[in-house]
């Protein structure tokens, strides 16, 4: 696999209001924000401004909004799963979630009139604990299969939340479909995947407005700094981060929306492939990259929608891309404060920092591609801190995966 970053203007973006777009707007993150201040753990994650970075590399600023402080799970996905598990219940019973607030979900009373529901899910470790710890919220029960190379840390923290948790011999594409299967032969057995496909769209749609409390916080934070973005830089594993992220924006500056990059590790880069072919395309196999939140290889039909025709550029990123983003937020320069940003969370500061530093043809073709210049004001998202202890520190201590080309570990795992 290349160590080279590669990338594609998007040859499909019309920028024209497709319905999906209406499913991620502010008024949809409005109502998710309500419901997860509801819950007595929400607090409205940082958004750190990393001013002096932003100096060196000469843009205006640089924002990254830290998901590692949502909800004591270290990473955001929990606000999809818990905002789909609540618009579930809601909807089975014909309840308005404006009415279910977080200590009435889990009370008495809406557990006798819902009887025992047991979710499943598969995932790489977020995602899933997310679940997990919503179900456990609410006196359920749930089921989580995690891919082939799953991090047994993530594994346990799963386990930790009273789920039935177990790592499977298949990569993450066919984990959802035995997912799929197990949810449809399990009396009161509801799937909770953050990926859709014809006749699986409900649920995905809701985890993709639960996310819209992320987008929403970090608009508000940003403005409140004397800021709006210019450009956002946000990672895809199906996609429904990316998707959520793209709308909402389009939505609530239009014509003004920020340029928008969407990232993938090569191994699992089925939206950059889609662009490069101009239409849908998955890709399969093994997918083994440190990027394990991102390692999906096929988009989520909703936001793939939306991505298509609003995103501005795809990005293909080998794996040192996320471990330089790593190590940048873990030491950053003086005056600028620290994040733990983890794998699936640091590559868009990777590939942003190795856009801007200049030097490489294809990267400063992309810099011109995107307009990034010295009135730049850049959103990144880190979307998880350490979830896997070990391989954090292995990356950013002993130096894991570097990213100094000509060195002879370049890209390498093991120096």
């Amino acid at each position: 696999m290349s160590d080279k970053i590669l990338w594609t203007k998007n040859p499909m973006q019309t920028k024209a209001p497709v319905a999906a777009l209406a499913l991620a707007g502010r008024k949809e993150a409005e109502e998710a924000r309500a419901f997860h201040r509801s819950f007595p753990q929400y607090t409205e994650t940082p958004l750190v401004s990393l001013q002096h970075l932003a100096d060196r590399l000469g843009v205006r600023g640089i924002y990254v909004k830290d998901e590692s402080k949502r909800f004591g799970l270290n990473a955001f996905k929990v606000l999809g799963g818990s905002y789909a598990m609540g618009r579930y219940i809601a909807d089975r019973l014909g309840y308005d979630l404006a009415d279910l607030p977080y200590w009435r979900l889990g009370s008495r009373e809406i557990r006798d009139q819902l009887g025992e529901v047991t979710f499943f899910t598969a995932t790489d470790g977020n995602h899933g604990r997310g679940v997990a710890w919503a179900a456990n919220q609410l006196g359920q029960k749930s089921v989580v299969y995690m891919p082939a190379g799953s991090s047994l840390y993530r594994l346990e923290r799963i386990r930790d939340e009273g789920a039935e948790a177990s790592i499977q011999d298949m990569n993450y594409d066919e984990a959802v479909r035995l997912v799929a299967q197990r949810a449809e032969q399990t009396p009161n057995g509801v799937m909770v995947q953050d990926t859709a496909w014809d006749g699986y769209e409900e649920i995905p749609g809701w985890i993709m407005q639960g996310y819209g409390t992320m987008a929403l916080e970090a608009d508000a934070q940003i403005r409140a700094a004397g800021d709006v973005p210019t450009h956002i830089f946000v990672q895809a594993g199906v996609g429904s981060l990316a998707g959520t992220i793209q709308a909402y924006f389009a939505d609530v500056y239009g014509e003004r929306c920020p340029v928008t990059t969407v990232m993938e590790p090569h191994v699992a880069n089925c939206h950059y492939e889609s662009a490069v072919a101009g239409g849908y395309r998955t890709v399969g196999g093994e997918m083994q990259t440190i990027m394990a939140g991102l390692a999906c290889g096929e988009p989520n039909t909703i936001s793939w929608d939306i991505l298509k025709n609003w995103t501005d550029c795809f990005v293909s990123c080998p794996d040192w891309v996320a471990a330089r983003g790593m190590r940048m937020a873990a030491a950053p320069l003086t005056g600028d404060e620290p994040i733990v940003s983890g794998e699936s969370g640091a590559v868009g500061l990777g590939l942003l920092s190795a856009i801007l530093q200049g030097g490489d043809i294809e990267l400063d073709a992309l810099r011109g591609e995107l307009g990034l210049d010295e009135n730049s004001v850049v959103l990144l998202f880190s979307t998880e801190g350490d979830t896997d202890p070990q391989t954090y520190t292995d990356i950013v201590w002993d130096g894991d995966y570097c990213s100094k080309e000509g060195c002879k570990c370049y890209g390498l795992s093991e120096n």
